[in-house]
């Protein structure tokens, strides 16, 4: 994914953020907390966690594929909205991130020759 790509992501997640609270300010008189997103990040999760369980034939579940397909869409904007709503950088975080892993991992393997 390109960093335009990526920008284009993280700007249609502020989008359905900003329309949340136009929507929940006048209905509940607020808007959500970041800890309010949490908590439907941590639902999303368990709402993925049984269409895995389904796509690999340990559980019956509505939906499908298609299901599944929403229900990572779901967690990948919670994501985005979480580090916005935290001021952190995702693009450097994972880069750092995937740098340290691939390192940590390359380390541990037999070496070839």
């Amino acid at each position: 994914m390109s960093a335009a790509e990526l920008d284009e992501l993280l700007q249609r997640a502020r989008r359905i953020h900003d329309l949340y609270d136009e929507l929940n300010l006048p209905e509940r008189g607020r808007v959500w907390t970041r800890e309010e997103f949490m908590l439907g990040f941590m639902g999303d999760v368990g709402d993925l966690s049984k269409l895995v369980m389904a796509e690999e034939g340990a559980r019956e579940m509505p939906g499908g594929r298609q299901a599944l397909e929403h229900e990572l869409a779901d967690c990948l904007w919670s994501v985005l909205i979480l580090a916005h709503r935290y001021d952190v950088d995702l693009r450097t975080a994972f880069g750092h991130t995937t740098t340290e892993l691939e390192q940590a991992i390359s380390a541990r393997l037999p070496e070839e020759g």
